[in-house]
Formats: C-alpha cells, sequence, structure tokens
C-alpha cells in the first residue's frame, strides 16, 4: 500500500497552524462496534481532518504534536473499517488515516469531531454506508478527483466529559500552582481540578498517563455498581476467597491474611476494597466482574481511554494505568447521574466518604469539607482523585497523580498543598465569573 499520503507539500503544510506549546499522543483508541475513534494528548492541540474518496480515508492531522513511535503504525480492523495509520506528517505534525474497507464510505456530515477537552478528541462515524458506484463506474474516476481533500468541519469544545459544560482556565490559580511546582521540581505530577459550577478548570498534564496503582479501584467500584443496578450482582451474595486472587503480603489490606476459602458478601469486599484498600478484595471484586478485559472494555466506553488494568493487585511493577483527567471524567459522569442510579451513586460515594487514608487530598480542605475519594500508593508514585463539596454546597472534581523519588514523603505534602491552594481559591466569594479568569 502507498504512503504517499503522508508527503505533503510546503503550501500544506504552511496551512498547519501550531498549537502555542508542543504536545505528544498520549493514546488512541476505535471503537468498531460504536465506530468512534478516542484521540488523546499530553496538552492541548487543535486537529484538522479532511475526506479524500476511492479508498475513503478519514485524514486527521495533529499540528505540533509529536508521535508515540517514529514508525508508521497500522492497525487492522476488519468490517467497514479496514485499517488505520498512525505516521508522521513532518516533525511537528502525527497523523491518523482511518481507512474504510472496500465498497464503503461515509459522507462529512455524517462525522462528528468533537473534544471533551482540548487534549481528548472523539470522532465519531454516525454512519458508514455502502457505495453507490458499481465497479465498472469507479474504474472511471478521474485520479485528480480521487486525492480531493474534503475539508470535515471540527466542532467547538463545549462540554468535559460529554457533560459538563466547559468553561475557562483558572489562570490566577494556574499560575499560583506553577509556582508552587516549581519548588518541587523533583515530583513530575499530572493535575486536574473541575469547577462544577463554573465548568472552569485546572489543567496541568491532566491526559498525562501515569501508573494507577490503587486509584484503580474507583473505576471498578463503578462498573460494580453498574452490575448491581442491572440486577447482574447482589450486595448480599457471597464471594469465596480463591488462593489465585490472594495479594502478595507486601501489598494493602487485611485478606491477603485470611484462608483460602474464607467468606464475604460483595458489599464488604467492595467496602474493603476501597476503604482500606485492600488488593485481595480487589482481586476479588474484578473476577466477579469477569476480569480485566471485560473491565477495560467498560472503561474505554466511558470515555476513559488511559485507564487499563494490565495485571492484579498489587500491581507494584505500575503496569495498570490512567490519568487525572480520566478520574476526573469518571467523577464528572457519577455526579450528572450518567452511570448510576441514585441509590447505587449513593452507596458508591458513601463507601468512597469513608477512605481511611486523609493525608493527601483531605488534608488540604478546609472544616466542613466533604470528600468522596480513592487515593493511590506505589514506591514511585501518589495519586488521589475524587468529589469535593464544600460547606456552602459548592462542589468541584479533584485528580492528581505524582511521579516520586522511592518512597518520597515530600510527595504527600505536595498534594496537600495543591489540594488547598485549589480549595482556598475555591472557597472565596466570587462576584463575577470574570475573577476566575
Amino acid at each position: 500500500m502507498r504512503f504517499s499520503f503522508l508527503l505533503v507539500s510546503v503550501a500544506s503544510i504552511l496551512l498547519l497552524s501550531s498549537p502555542v506549546k508542543a504536545a505528544r499522543l498520549q493514546s488512541w483508541y476505535f471503537d468498531p462496534v460504536q465506530n468512534q475513534l478516542d484521540i488523546t494528548t499530553d496538552s492541548g492541540v487543535q486537529p484538522k481532518a479532511f475526506l479524500i474518496n476511492n479508498p475513503t480515508r478519514l485524514v486527521i492531522d495533529l499540528p505540533g504534536t509529536t508521535n508515540l513511535d517514529d514508525n508508521t503504525v497500522r492497525k487492522t480492523l476488519g468490517s467497514a473499517v479496514r485499517e488505520i495509520r498512525l505516521g508522521q506528517v513532518d516533525s511537528q505534525t502525527t497523523r491518523l488515516v482511518v481507512e474504510l474497507a472496500p465498497g464503503y464510505t461515509v459522507s462529512p456530515e455524517k462525522l462528528l469531531i468533537q473534544g471533551d477537552s482540548s487534549s481528548h478528541w472523539i470522532v465519531k462515524f454516525s454512519s458508514i454506508e455502502r457505495a453507490a458506484l458499481n465497479d465498472s463506474q469507479v474504474k472511471v474516476i478521474d485520479t485528480k478527483s480521487e486525492e480531493e481533500q474534503i475539508p470535515v468541519q471540527i466542532r467547538n469544545i463545549s462540554t468535559f466529559a460529554g457533560v459538563v459544560p466547559l468553561g475557562k482556565e483558572l489562570l490566577q490559580l494556574n499560575s499560583q500552582l506553577k509556582t508552587l511546582i516549581a519548588r518541587y521540581s523533583f515530583l513530575s505530577p499530572g493535575i486536574f481540578f473541575l469547577d462544577l459550577d463554573t465548568g472552569n478548570y485546572l489543567d496541568f498534564n491532566g491526559e498525562k498517563i501515569f501508573p494507577a496503582a490503587s486509584t484503580i479501584k474507583f473505576p471498578i467500584l463503578v462498573a460494580l455498581f453498574e452490575e448491581v443496578d442491572a440486577g447482574r450482582i447482589k450486595l448480599n451474595e457471597t464471594l469465596v476467597l480463591r488462593r489465585d486472587l490472594k495479594a502478595e503480603a507486601a501489598g494493602s489490606g487485611v485478606l491477603q491474611y485470611k484462608p483460602v476459602g474464607t467468606r464475604l458478601s460483595v458489599l464488604d469486599t467492595a467496602t474493603k476494597m476501597i476503604t482500606i484498600s485492600d488488593n485481595t478484595a480487589t482481586n476479588m471484586i474484578i473476577d466477579r466482574l469477569g476480569g480485566k478485559a471485560k473491565l477495560n472494555q467498560r472503561f474505554r466506553s466511558w470515555g476513559l481511554q488511559n485507564t487499563v488494568i494490565r495485571n492484579l493487585l498489587g500491581d507494584f511493577k505500575g503496569t495498570n494505568t490512567t490519568s487525572p483527567k480520566d478520574l476526573v471524567r469518571l467523577s464528572a459522569l457519577i455526579t450528572n447521574n450518567k452511570l448510576l442510579s441514585d441509590r447505587s451513586r449513593s452507596q458508591a460515594l458513601g463507601i468512597m466518604r469513608r477512605v481511611e487514608n486523609r493525608r493527601l487530598l483531605p488534608a488540604g480542605l478546609g472544616k466542613g469539607a466533604v470528600i468522596a475519594h480513592k487515593t493511590g500508593t506505589l514506591g514511585v508514585l501518589l495519586g488521589d482523585a475524587g468529589i469535593i463539596e464544600l460547606p456552602s454546597g459548592k462542589r468541584y472534581l479533584a485528580g492528581i497523580l505524582v511521579k516520586r523519588p522511592f518512597g518520597d514523603t515530600r510527595a504527600r505534602v505536595f498534594i496537600s498543598q495543591v489540594s488547598k491552594l485549589v480549595y482556598g481559591y475555591l472557597d472565596q466569594p466570587r462576584v463575577t465569573s470574570s475573577l476566575s479568569q
């Protein structure tokens, strides 16, 4: 297959305006069931897209973005989408090409490209159709018309996670945050906070992929309550501790010391998974939910493209991953009643309010604030994510993951200081929304 489409003229390169800061492609995933492509970068980009016919190809350029790999990557999908290719147009532009299978086509008006933030873009093929032309007609199509680039509209970013109207970046707070980060130059943080009242946000490497540690238990808990809502799992049913699900003794929790055959209810197991971060309990819930692959598929269906379970807990090598924005996306979906019933949401958040580790986000909150959250701890990482409600009733969402020198306790202090900074800012009375700019 020819790759001439990756070679662009000088004139076309000049049309690609670069963003203020360079970005890096973090991940991409195509869901063949929904005909949806998700693209995430570690900082903001403004994509450009066009269609080319015969065969039908959707070309998406990410100006100012470097690739995951210097080489061109191909992924064969079959059915209506034949192949997705990923490569570099030049040193500053990543290109994804979605090629439809022979005989299939899509019109520009049947494509929706929209971001839920400037670093997460969703491409929806609302209708992939059989081409109207027969074989004899295709053969006489002029070559020039085959290579015609048909522009595809990129919609404006309007909502985060499809549910929270997106406001403006909190620039004053961002400046204070960068001053704090400079004092902790030995740490590598990813931070995303979202004010539910205004949609205003604080973003520092929010889409960056980190080891998830025990923050992965947050989406697992939500998946469990989805199954409860569906009637496929009952909270009072019994789970039996098997030998293959016992976590290593170096990990957290008490079930690792219980004998094989110990019996617990689903609710008791899930509560231990969250409140004391029990790794064995987590493995029992993963098993009851059908395993890692089914959970990963569910996470993607929620729009969590960076959240992946690769190994059971404890995952001391940090192979399970997530990002601060993914954790906040999940919180946004929950607070906007998109995943759970009222009863299940209340139960899940009630469990998360009882997390025993109060040294991270909770340590920076004022008196009377309530947080439903989940922490994560590895030798090289600390993290916390959750939903905070101020005494005034104002709510905001938080996600923070910090890579650190092994065991460095200053990362804990850093997280509590970030939490205190954001809480203090959002707790102030605002006369007008312009003060948040």
